[in-house]
């Protein structure tokens, strides 16, 4: 298969890239340990981080901070980010399909909406910044997702897509290493192991997406959007370009994230 990405010549000097040094990645893959055990710490740091990731990326696109944007969180789930948004301004918005998970560390974010990613409940050209977080992996269509993200987005608004790559270390999420050998073989072996079902089981609530899949869906925008940035989420700047490189990508990039300005 040809593998031209014309995205792969992006290697932006923004004000994030300034950000992504090798201690901030140390910080963030030091946290994983946390996810499953105390995922209050673990999401609050990614929170902060992400917060970080959309404002630099907005104030590089207009000139302007958070304060007064609404951001729709697709997959949103129990509300980590909200105080961090709410912090830095903006208006912020989660949507989560699964009741049991908007409800699952307590917290109460006004106006959030029960919905799908994959048929957002918005009308077109709705928000100033849509944004996701490692939910791609999570849902069968993520390209369906990804086109109703911008479908929301007003024209000149920012779109941030992240998710997990599922031949990266992380991709099995709770169930890795054992993914490399098949999802279902990981999912079998967990519950044997543990005496109960991964929380991200494959086939159902977790599925296989790959960089180059996103690198494609980014490639085929045309008119509709601009690439801001193309990167590995949790890498410092100075690795970035494992996102060019064919097959290490997959392995090594462990989590893409796709930045937009739509047209």
């Amino acid at each position: 298969m040809r593998d031209s990405f014309a995205v792969l010549q992006l290697l932006p000097e923004t004000t994030f890239a300034r950000r992504a040094t090798l201690r901030r990645s140390l910080r963030l893959l030091g946290s994983f340990r946390f996810e499953q055990t105390d995922p209050g710490l673990f999401y609050g740091g990614i929170a902060a981080d992400t917060v970080d990731l959309v404002a630099d990326f907005h104030r590089d696109l207009t000139g302007r901070g958070l304060s007064g944007a609404t951001v729709l969180d697709v997959g949103g789930g129990p509300g980590y980010f909200a105080d961090r948004f709410a912090e830095a301004g903006a208006r912020y918005i989660p949507v989560e399909p699964d009741p049991s998970e908007m409800h699952a560390a307590g917290l109460r974010v006004p106006g959030s909406v029960r919905g799908s990613g994959m048929a957002l409940p918005f009308r077109d050209d709705a928000v100033d910044i849509c944004i996701s977080s490692n939910v791609a992996e999570h849902v069968p269509h993520p390209w369906r997702m990804a086109e109703e993200m911008l479908r929301v987005t007003k024209p000149g608004g920012l779109m941030v897509f992240s998710y997990t790559v599922w031949l990266g270390p992380f991709g099995g999420h709770e169930t890795g290493p054992w993914h490399y050998l098949g999802g279902e073989y990981a999912a079998r072996r967990y519950r044997r192991r543990h005496g109960r079902e991964p929380k991200n089981r494959f086939g159902r609530s977790l599925f296989v997406v790959t960089a180059a899949d996103g690198l494609r869906w980014a490639n085929r925008l045309g008119s509709r959007g601009r690439v801001l940035a193309a990167f590995p989420r949790y890498h410092p700047r100075w690795a970035w370009w494992l996102v060019r490189v064919p097959g290490i990508r997959e392995l090594l990039v462990s989590n893409l994230v796709v930045v937009v300005a739509k047209q």
